[in-house]
């Protein structure tokens, strides 16, 4: 009975942590860049875009696909950071207990 009464205290200490760290992580927000610089891609670290700048000098009729290019290449770079970020703050909660492959707890 005492092995079940420790377990159900360590599930609720890391339940704390969790909602704690989704707190934290609401707040939080990465920056994607490409080109140089030259666009840059704010997402929340859950992936909602949050802002794009784009160097005017990239505005050019003739080299749309260029653009669109970088766009996606400053999103892909923020999705990186952010997905990393997310499970360096799941290893500091779970204590490096590995998921199931597929589990995602958010």
């Amino acid at each position: 009975m005492r092995d079940m009464m420790g377990l159900m205290k360590q599930a609720q200490a890391m339940q704390k942590k969790m909602q704690d760290m989704q707190a934290e992580i609401e707040q939080m927000t990465v920056e994607g860049t490409s080109g140089g610089g030259a666009v840059k891609v704010t997402l929340s670290v859950k992936g909602d875009m949050k802002g794009i700048a784009i160097d005017p000098t990239l505005m050019v009729p003739d080299e749309k696909e260029i653009l669109e290019d970088l766009i996606v290449a400053a999103m892909a770079d923020a999705r990186t950071k952010a997905e990393r970020i997310m499970q360096e703050r799941m290893a500091d909660v779970t204590g490096g207990l590995q998921l199931p492959p597929g589990m995602k707890l958010f």
